[in-house]
């Protein structure tokens, strides 16, 4: 029986397998999409705002809702202005997920900021004129657990 189940789970991955090598471009496409991520993670870790100005669309927009309920939409351009060159913050990113279809792809990655809050990204991106670029970012955040001081 233990025989069946391994041999059963090896066709299933060698079926995945053989389905992503027929497209050709699944393992390139999530390797640019990574990188693309990366560049935006990255860049405002480090304060590199070339990073970001390759991650981005130049016309893209960033959208969350105040605490007041309301929509707030920032531009790219104010949002990339932000970041100083070799400025370093304290930020910890990581990549949740991405699904993409042919040329259109959506991520979501966790950025935290300890002692203060944890940010839920959520990306569009677009495959055009030979690269991957974010071009709509939407995020949400929530306190930094406060830690446990009683002992």
């Amino acid at each position: 029986m233990m025989m069946l189940k391994t041999l059963a789970t090896g066709l299933a991955l060698f079926a995945t397998l053989q389905t992503q090598a027929q497209t050709g471009t699944s393992a390139s496409d999530i390797s640019q999409i990574t990188e693309t991520l990366m560049d935006y993670i990255e860049g405002t870790a480090n304060g590199q705002p070339e990073r970001l100005k390759k991650a981005f669309h130049p016309d893209f927009n960033l959208y969350t809702v105040t605490q007041a309920d309301s929509l707030r939409i920032r531009s790219g351009k104010e949002y990339i202005a932000n970041i100083k060159e070799g400025e370093k913050a304290n930020r910890i990113g990581r990549i949740i997920s991405i699904d993409y279809e042919k040329d259109a792809a959506i991520a979501k990655a966790e950025i935290v900021v300890p002692n203060w809050r944890i940010f839920t990204d959520y990306f569009l991106l677009l495959r055009y004129e030979g690269s991957w670029k974010i071009v709509q970012k939407s995020y949400t955040w929530r306190e930094y657990p406060k830690s446990d001081e009683k002992k």
